[in-house]
C-alpha cells in the first residue's frame, strides 16, 4: 500500500499548548483520529491509509506526545488533553466528525462529546479506558499506578530507530503488531539527538503523569449524556478492564451504544491488525 504524507499543522490550546496535527486528506465525511497513551497521531497512518477512499482524516499529538508541547506545570488532567482535541476539531473547523480512539484517545472523544453534546457524528472507540464507577482497578502492593510505575521505568534513548524496532518487535506486548504500524511509531515517537542516537518524543515521566490522571477522568459519570452513536470495540484476547462484561458495562449507559469484539486482538489492537480495524471503523460509520 502506497504511503501517504500528511500535511502538518499546529493550534495552539487556550493554555498556550501548541498542539501537532496532520491532515491525510481523503475523500467523504471528516475522520479526528486520537492516539493510546505513549503514542502518537501517526501510528493511525496504517489504519488511515485504509479509509482515504471514503473519509477524509485527520490526527494529532496531545500534549507531551510526539511533536506537540508540554502540559503546563506538568499537569496531564485528561480534561486538559480532552482540550487539545476540541482546538484540533476547531483549527481544522470540523463540523460533526466522526471520531475514532483508541485507550486514552477513546476517552477523550467522550469526554468532549460530554462537554459538548453533538460535537462527534459517531464514536468508535478501541478500549476507551472508561471504568464503571464500581469496579476498582488493582493497585500495585504499595499503591501506585502500575501504569505509570511501567513508563517511568521505559528505557528513553537507542542508538538508531532500528535498533528501538529491534526491541519492540523483541517484547511479548508487541509481538502482534504489524511492522509497519510499529514502523509509524517508532519514525515519529522519536527525535534525533545531537550525539547521533535517537529519544522518545513523549517522555517517560510525563506518560507516566497521563496514567495517573486516568481514574480521576470520571468519563463514566457522564456517559447517559452522550446521544451519537458509539461504538465500544475491544480484542477478543483482551483481560480485565478490558474484557467483555466490564465493557458491556461501559456501553450500558450510552443512549446509542453497541460493543463488539474483534478477533486475535489484545489491548493493541489497532497496530496488530489495521486492516481488521479499519474495516470495523467503516461498517460502524456507514450502517444505517
Amino acid at each position: 500500500m502506497p504511503s501517504v504524507t500528511p500535511t502538518h499543522h499546529r493550534f495552539v490550546t487556550s493554555d498556550g499548548v501548541e498542539v501537532a496535527a496532520f491532515d491525510f486528506g481523503g475523500h467523504g465525511p471528516d475522520i479526528v483520529f486520537a492516539h493510546a497513551t505513549g503514542y502518537h497521531a501517526l501510528v493511525w497512518q496504517p489504519v488511515i491509509e485504509r479509509l482515504l477512499d471514503s473519509f477524509r482524516c485527520v490526527a494529532f499529538d496531545t500534549r507531551g506526545h510526539g511533536d506537540s508541547g508540554k502540559a503546563p506545570a506538568d499537569d496531564y488532567d485528561w480534561h486538559n488533553l480532552a482540550l487539545d482535541l476540541a482546538t484540533v476539531v476547531d483549527g481544522f473547523a470540523l463540523r460533526r466528525p466522526f471520531g475514532v480512539g483508541h485507550s486514552c484517545g477513546g476517552a477523550l472523544l467522550l469526554l468532549h462529546e460530554e462537554a459538548t453534546p453533538g460535537a462527534f457524528r459517531a464514536i468508535y472507540g478501541f478500549e476507551p479506558v472508561v471504568v464503571p464507577s464500581d469496579v476498582t482497578i488493582p493497585r500495585d502492593p504499595v499503591g501506585a499506578n502500575p501504569m505509570a510505575e511501567g513508563a517511568r521505568r521505559r528505557r528513553a534513548v537507542f542508538a538508531s530507530r532500528r535498533e528501538a524496532f529491534d526491541n519492540y518487535a523483541g517484547k511479548p506486548m508487541y509481538e502482534r503488531c504489524q511492522p509497519e504500524a510499529l514502523w509509524a511509531y517508532v519514525n515519529h515517537g522519536f527525535a534525533d539527538r545531537p550525539d547521533g542516537q535517537v529519544e522518545l518524543k513523549c517522555r517517560p515521566e510525563d506518560e507516566a503523569r497521563v496514567f495517573s490522571m486516568g481514574m480521576s477522568s470520571r468519563t463514566f459519570d457522564g456517559l447517559a449524556s452522550v446521544r451519537c452513536p458509539v461504538t465500544i470495540a475491544r480484542g477478543a484476547d483482551s483481560g480485565f478492564p478490558f474484557d467483555a462484561a466490564t465493557q458491556a458495562a461501559v456501553a450500558r449507559p450510552l443512549v446509542h451504544g453497541r460493543t463488539e469484539t474483534l478477533p486475535g486482538l489484545t489491548h493493541l489492537g489497532p497496530l496488530e491488525d489495521p486492516g481488521l480495524v479499519a474495516n470495523r471503523i467503516r461498517g460502524a460509520f456507514t450502517a444505517g
